[in-house]
């Protein structure tokens, strides 16, 4: 079998090979999902709970290792890649608890004559997809639900970065997962792997996390066999500052929602909209704390790391010239090293115009406002609607502003809206389904009731 390279982007150097698995493989992939799937989906829900928490625990003692392992071959900040670690091995405990509490109805029906009982079961084999930006948090927050729900996966991680998903793995088998329950497949033939398991009559859930453009293919092929699929897809954040707002909490917000893993998340602040009474002391502090900021390999300690490809810089910096052919301005960058990888400077631009798409990376353009119905129009002018930000001194004005956002999360006074508890997701073309709480665990199971004949 052929195999492709895992490079580091912070220094171009090979860091491992991993086999390049095709269609053959992918298929025996769902064999062997199929095969375990009856004796998985009867195993009590007690013995599913204990293999998710010993996976969680086990995350927890390997967590330096793991730390290591994503900085290096997704280039994040090892700060970053610990806080992934915890909040990744989050998503095994709670579906471990929630692995437990089925839930379920049972009642008389309005007309008499019978009783309802309903019930929720496995959906069967499901196609994991996950991207590179969070390569262990993506993983678990799919796995989690998917076993928990008494379901068998087939998972393909990003080429950029398996080596955390195979790691992971091997986690869940020394935690008492049996064979076949969980196969990663490694491989350079995404399109070739997914369109196989889409093709399979046995694999009957689809859940993908990464673009938009992408999610709407594998939703047109997923509706040949009318395939259960939930999508994780792009975002647009706003991150908006009222003129009332507390500008030390509004930058340090800013500098969570904007730079974690260097801007390369999909709920990263994408649209800075800071009122123009503050604005310019808002941009001063923003910016003063963006030039503080350390670029460099994670080994070095430095607070941002690399963009994941030499594309990914080419993409970032056209946008930065696009904005500033606009009338953009750049006001704060700070210093990137003299090195191999694939570093890009974190920007502040003001006078920027609306950025359309995402910008994935760490650059921060900032307009300013004063009317708040117009914001609201322009906030909501365009066809993503993931996650936003609000910042206000006024907590029902900050309520009042998110509730008239269109986006699945929104984060009130604070930088951070992922939590294993809460329902990911987005509305319109951000994604279909929810990740986490209990949605999450729903969407790996079909809904069943049962009308039981009840005389008298």
């Amino acid at each position: 079998m052929s195999t492709f390279d895992v490079v580091d982007p912070a220094t171009l150097d090979v860091i491992a090979s991993v086999p390049d698995q095709g269609i053959a493989e992918a298929r025996a992939a769902v064999d062997a999902a199929h095969s375990a799937f009856p004796a998985w989906s009867r195993t009590a829900p007690r013995r599913r709970s204990e293999i998710l928490h010993g996976a969680f625990e086990l995350m927890l003692h390997n967590r330096e290792e793991l730390a290591r392992l994503i900085a290096t071959e997704n280039g994040k900040s090892l700060t970053d890649a610990a806080g992934e670690v915890t909040y990744a091995a989050e998503f095994f405990r709670w579906f471990a608890e929630e692995a437990v509490r089925p839930g379920g109805d049972y009642g008389e029906a309005p007309a008499g004559g019978a009783r309802t009982l309903v019930g929720h079961r496995p959906v069967g084999v499901a196609a994991l997809v996950t991207p590179w930006n969070f390569p262990a948090a993506m993983i678990t927050r799919k796995i989690g639900p998917a076993l928990a729900a008494g379901c068998t996966a087939v998972v393909k991680p990003a080429a950029e970065t398996p080596l955390t998903a195979l790691a992971i793995a091997r986690l869940l088998t020394e935690a008492g997962l049996p064979d076949g329950v969980i196969t990663v497949v490694t491989t350079t033939d995404a399109a070739g792997v997914v369109g196989a398991w889409l093709d399979d009559a046995r694999v009957r859930k689809i859940s993908f996390t990464g673009s938009t453009a992408v999610g709407r293919v594998l939703l047109r092929h997923a509706a040949d066999r009318v395939v259960n699929s939930s999508m994780e897809l792009g975002g647009n954040a706003p991150f908006v500052v009222t003129e009332d707002a507390d500008l030390d909490a509004a930058v340090a917000g800013a500098m969570i929602a904007k730079f974690r893993n260097g801007g390369q998340a999909c709920t990263a602040a994408n649209r800075f909209f800071v009122h123009a009474d503050v604005a310019e002391e808002f941009v001063a502090r923003f910016g003063a704390a963006v030039e503080k900021l350390s670029v460099g390999p994670a080994r070095d300690g430095s607070a941002i790391g690399p963009l994941i490809s030499d594309n990914a810089v080419r993409r970032v910096s056209r946008t930065v010239d696009e904005l500033i052919a606009a009338g953009a301005r750049i006001t704060h960058r700070a210093q990137v090293p003299d090195a191999a990888g694939h570093f890009y400077p974190p920007t502040v631009l003001v006078d920027a115009p609306a950025v359309p798409e995402e910008i994935f990376g760490p650059v921060a353009p900032i307009t300013t406002w004063t009317d708040e119905a117009a914001l609201l129009d322009e906030i909501n002018a365009t066809e993503y609607g993931l996650a936003a930000y609000v910042f206000s001194g006024d907590l029902r004005r900050a309520i009042r502003i998110g509730e008239a956002i269109d986006a699945g999360m929104v984060g009130i006074n604070r930088g951070l809206v992922s939590d294993p508890s809460a329902p990911f997701g987005g509305v319109k073309q951000s994604g279909l389904g929810r990740e986490g709480a209990r949605d999450g665990l729903r969407e790996f199971q079909e809904t069943q009731y049962l009308s039981v004949e009840w005389p008298g």
